[in-house]
Protein backbone atom coordinates (compact mmCIF):
# COMPACT_ATOMS: atom_id res chain seq x y z
CA UNK A 1 0.00 0.00 0.00
CA UNK A 2 1.46 3.36 -1.00
CA UNK A 3 1.59 6.31 1.39
CA UNK A 4 -1.33 7.92 -0.51
CA UNK A 5 -3.37 4.70 -0.22
CA UNK A 6 -2.63 4.53 3.51
CA UNK A 7 -3.80 8.13 4.00
CA UNK A 8 -7.04 7.43 2.11
CA UNK A 9 -7.70 4.24 4.07
CA UNK A 10 -6.94 6.19 7.27
CA UNK A 11 -9.72 8.74 6.90
CA UNK A 12 -12.14 6.12 5.61
CA UNK A 13 -11.32 3.92 8.60
CA UNK A 14 -11.90 6.95 10.83
CA UNK A 15 -15.46 7.17 9.47
CA UNK A 16 -16.17 3.50 10.04
CA UNK A 17 -14.56 3.47 13.49
CA UNK A 18 -16.62 6.49 14.57
CA UNK A 19 -19.80 4.76 13.35
CA UNK A 20 -18.90 1.66 15.38
CA UNK A 21 -18.11 3.70 18.48
CA UNK A 22 -21.50 5.46 18.17
CA UNK A 23 -23.34 2.11 17.97
CA UNK A 24 -24.56 2.50 14.39
CA UNK A 25 -26.32 -0.79 13.72
CA UNK A 26 -27.70 -0.24 10.24
CA UNK A 27 -26.02 1.28 7.19
CA UNK A 28 -27.96 1.95 3.99
CA UNK A 29 -26.33 2.74 0.67
CA UNK A 30 -26.54 3.00 -3.07
CA UNK A 31 -23.25 1.57 -4.39
CA UNK A 32 -20.61 4.29 -4.72
CA UNK A 33 -16.84 4.06 -5.09
CA UNK A 34 -16.35 6.93 -2.65
CA UNK A 35 -18.08 4.96 0.10
CA UNK A 36 -16.76 1.51 -0.92
CA UNK A 37 -14.31 1.13 1.97
CA UNK A 38 -16.92 1.91 4.65
CA UNK A 39 -19.50 -0.30 2.91
CA UNK A 40 -17.04 -3.19 2.76
CA UNK A 41 -16.18 -2.81 6.45
CA UNK A 42 -19.89 -2.71 7.36
CA UNK A 43 -20.55 -5.93 5.44
CA UNK A 44 -17.69 -7.59 7.34
CA UNK A 45 -18.97 -6.48 10.74
CA UNK A 46 -21.38 -8.95 12.40
CA UNK A 47 -22.89 -6.17 14.55
CA UNK A 48 -23.79 -3.93 11.61
CA UNK A 49 -26.37 -4.60 8.93
CA UNK A 50 -25.40 -3.12 5.55
CA UNK A 51 -28.34 -2.80 3.15
CA UNK A 52 -28.02 -1.96 -0.53
CA UNK A 53 -30.81 0.28 -1.85
CA UNK A 54 -32.35 0.66 -5.28
CA UNK A 55 -32.80 4.40 -4.70
CA UNK A 56 -31.62 6.83 -2.03
CA UNK A 57 -35.02 7.86 -0.67
CA UNK A 58 -35.55 4.29 0.55
CA UNK A 59 -32.66 4.96 2.94
CA UNK A 60 -34.43 7.97 4.45
CA UNK A 61 -37.51 5.87 5.19
CA UNK A 62 -35.42 2.97 6.50
CA UNK A 63 -33.48 5.35 8.76
CA UNK A 64 -36.80 6.49 10.24
CA UNK A 65 -37.84 2.89 10.77
CA UNK A 66 -34.55 1.99 12.41
CA UNK A 67 -34.91 4.91 14.83
CA UNK A 68 -38.49 3.98 15.68
CA UNK A 69 -37.27 0.41 16.25
CA UNK A 70 -34.60 1.59 18.69
CA UNK A 71 -31.55 1.47 16.43
CA UNK A 72 -29.19 4.04 15.01
CA UNK A 73 -28.47 4.10 11.29
CA UNK A 74 -26.67 6.06 8.63
CA UNK A 75 -27.36 6.63 4.93
CA UNK A 76 -24.48 6.75 2.44
CA UNK A 77 -25.09 8.34 -0.94
CA UNK A 78 -23.61 10.45 -3.69
CA UNK A 79 -24.58 14.08 -4.26
CA UNK A 80 -26.52 13.07 -7.36
CA UNK A 81 -28.90 11.09 -5.12
CA UNK A 82 -29.91 14.03 -2.93
CA UNK A 83 -32.51 15.17 -5.45
CA UNK A 84 -34.20 11.76 -5.18
CA UNK A 85 -34.76 12.27 -1.45
CA UNK A 86 -36.39 15.70 -1.22
CA UNK A 87 -39.94 14.49 -0.62
CA UNK A 88 -38.82 11.94 1.97
CA UNK A 89 -36.76 14.55 3.83
CA UNK A 90 -40.08 16.10 4.90
CA UNK A 91 -40.70 12.97 7.00
CA UNK A 92 -37.59 13.75 9.05
CA UNK A 93 -38.84 17.23 9.90
CA UNK A 94 -42.47 16.30 10.48
CA UNK A 95 -41.63 13.42 12.80
CA UNK A 96 -38.47 14.94 14.28
CA UNK A 97 -36.39 11.86 13.53
CA UNK A 98 -32.63 12.03 14.17
CA UNK A 99 -30.89 11.45 10.84
CA UNK A 100 -27.34 11.21 9.56
CA UNK A 101 -26.18 10.90 5.97
CA UNK A 102 -22.73 10.92 4.44
CA UNK A 103 -22.69 12.29 0.91
CA UNK A 104 -19.76 11.94 -1.45
CA UNK A 105 -19.66 14.94 -3.71
CA UNK A 106 -19.47 14.78 -7.49
CA UNK A 107 -19.42 17.67 -9.92
CA UNK A 108 -16.65 19.46 -8.06
CA UNK A 109 -12.91 18.94 -8.31
CA UNK A 110 -11.73 17.41 -11.60
CA UNK A 111 -15.18 16.14 -12.59
CA UNK A 112 -15.33 14.55 -16.04
CA UNK A 113 -19.10 14.05 -16.19
CA UNK A 114 -21.04 17.26 -16.94
CA UNK A 115 -24.28 15.68 -15.69
CA UNK A 116 -22.90 15.76 -12.13
CA UNK A 117 -22.50 19.56 -12.03
CA UNK A 118 -26.07 20.81 -11.52
CA UNK A 119 -26.90 18.59 -8.53
CA UNK A 120 -23.49 19.24 -7.04
CA UNK A 121 -24.26 22.96 -6.97
CA UNK A 122 -27.72 22.31 -5.53
CA UNK A 123 -26.81 19.70 -2.89
CA UNK A 124 -26.09 21.96 0.08
CA UNK A 125 -28.90 24.48 -0.61
CA UNK A 126 -31.44 21.65 -1.07
CA UNK A 127 -30.41 19.97 2.17
CA UNK A 128 -30.56 23.24 4.08
CA UNK A 129 -33.95 24.12 2.57
CA UNK A 130 -35.23 20.78 3.92
CA UNK A 131 -33.97 21.61 7.42
CA UNK A 132 -30.87 19.41 7.34
CA UNK A 133 -27.71 20.89 8.82
CA UNK A 134 -24.69 20.49 6.55
CA UNK A 135 -21.11 19.83 7.61
CA UNK A 136 -18.33 19.46 5.03
CA UNK A 137 -14.98 17.69 5.10
CA UNK A 138 -12.22 18.59 2.70
CA UNK A 139 -9.12 17.51 4.59
CA UNK A 140 -8.31 14.01 5.89
CA UNK A 141 -7.17 15.46 9.22
CA UNK A 142 -10.65 16.87 9.96
CA UNK A 143 -12.66 13.75 9.10
CA UNK A 144 -12.74 12.14 12.55
CA UNK A 145 -13.69 15.35 14.36
CA UNK A 146 -16.44 16.24 11.88
CA UNK A 147 -17.87 12.71 11.86
CA UNK A 148 -17.93 12.56 15.66
CA UNK A 149 -19.58 16.01 15.81
CA UNK A 150 -22.20 14.86 13.29
CA UNK A 151 -22.92 11.71 15.31
CA UNK A 152 -23.31 13.78 18.50
CA UNK A 153 -25.64 16.25 16.79
CA UNK A 154 -27.79 13.54 15.23
CA UNK A 155 -28.05 11.05 18.06
CA UNK A 156 -27.37 13.32 21.03
CA UNK A 157 -29.30 16.42 20.02
CA UNK A 158 -31.80 14.72 17.69
CA UNK A 159 -30.83 16.77 14.63
CA UNK A 160 -30.83 15.92 10.94
CA UNK A 161 -27.25 16.12 9.66
CA UNK A 162 -25.54 15.68 6.30
CA UNK A 163 -21.77 15.37 6.05
CA UNK A 164 -20.55 16.31 2.59
CA UNK A 165 -17.29 14.59 1.66
CA UNK A 166 -15.57 16.76 -0.93
CA UNK A 167 -14.58 15.33 -4.27
CA UNK A 168 -11.05 16.59 -3.73
CA UNK A 169 -10.80 14.51 -0.53
CA UNK A 170 -12.14 11.41 -2.28
CA UNK A 171 -9.76 11.95 -5.19
CA UNK A 172 -10.13 12.19 -8.92
CA UNK A 173 -12.57 9.72 -10.33
CA UNK A 174 -10.79 7.83 -13.07
CA UNK A 175 -12.73 6.75 -16.10
CA UNK A 176 -11.18 4.18 -18.41
CA UNK A 177 -12.23 4.05 -22.03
Amino acid sequence: MSQDDTAVAGWKDAIFNALKAADIQQLYYVPDAGHAHVIERAHQDPDMKAVVLTTEEEGVAMSCGAWLGGQRSVLLMQSSGVGNCVNMFSLLQSCRIPFLTFITMRGEYAEFNPWQGPMSKATQPVLEAMGIRVLRVTDPDEVQDVVEAALDAAFGAGEQIAVLISQRLIGRKKWSR
